[in-house]
């Protein structure tokens, strides 16, 4: 099980820009095809915005086509939780940062091969470390 980091409301507002705050931490949506991270192509990881935890790899990446940033795989089983959401009068399943709770995107079952998953996430709750002795284009 991770340790949880844990924070007061007000402390993720003075951390957060209040988009990231509206999304990760009130489970909104940015809109699609905005989001810095939709056409990224660099190599690296994929973190949370909130408190740094790693979450994809750059590998795992791909074009979905929906305007969110896309992954078929996460880092780890461990890095992600996973919860129904019925926010949207369906069943819809929720991908939360398993370190701090925030709120990333969700996961559908239309992904590419070898998963068939698609971790449709908002560019506003990612930050992205670059991997290390890599030139990109």
């Amino acid at each position: 099980m991770v340790e949880k980091i844990v924070k007061t409301e007000k402390e993720w507002q003075q951390k957060l820009t209040p988009e990231q705050f509206q999304v990760c931490r009130q489970a909104g949506t940015e809109q699609p095809f905005s989001g810095k991270f939709n056409n990224f192509k660099e190599k690296g990881t994929f973190v949370c915005v909130c408190c740094g935890s790693p979450l994809f790899n750059s590998e795992t990446k791909f074009d979905s086509g929906t305007g969110w940033p896309s992954f078929f795989d996460p880092i780890s089983d461990q890095s992600i939780e996973l919860n129904d959401d019925w926010s949207m009068l369906m069943r819809r399943v929720e991908v939360k940062c398993a370190k701090c709770d925030a709120h990333l995107g969700h996961v559908f079952d239309d992904g590419p091969p070898p998963t068939q998953q698609r971790y449709c996430m908002n560019s506003l709750s990612l930050d992205f470390k670059k991997k290390e002795g890599t030139e990109n284009s």
